[in-house]
């Protein structure tokens, strides 16, 4: 469901210092990096990419199945096929609490 880290080079949203962002202040502060200039990156993420399809229908759901009936040696027999066409994805829903981004790197508790 959600993202795994991010393994691309380049821009580091997260990080104190390192490509696009500013040094850290103090050795033991670490302080977040700014990208494009004036926009401020944000520990929280506060939407998600859904995993679920609307069919033809409208219905919402994870899979969809059709019921096909196969003829085998003269026997009827009923059997499940996924549908895989006509699909479209959900796309973004908005979290209904802000998770901590998977890349923040800054530790929020010690035991």
């Amino acid at each position: 469901m959600g993202g795994s880290g991010s393994k691309a080079k380049g821009v580091w949203p997260f990080s104190g210092s390192g490509a696009g962002g500013e040094a850290a202040v103090d050795g033991n502060e670490q302080t977040l990096a700014r990208l494009k200039g004036s926009r401020n990156a944000t520990p929280f993420v506060f939407t998600r990419r859904s995993s679920l399809y609307y069919d033809e229908d409208g219905d919402l759901a994870h899979e969809f199945y059709e019921e096909t009936m196969v003829t085998k040696n003269g026997r009827k027999k009923s059997k499940l096929k996924r549908i895989q066409k006509n699909l479209i994805p959900q796309g973004l829903v908005k979290l209904d609490h802000p998770c901590i981004h998977a890349d923040f790197p800054v530790i929020l508790c010690e035991v």
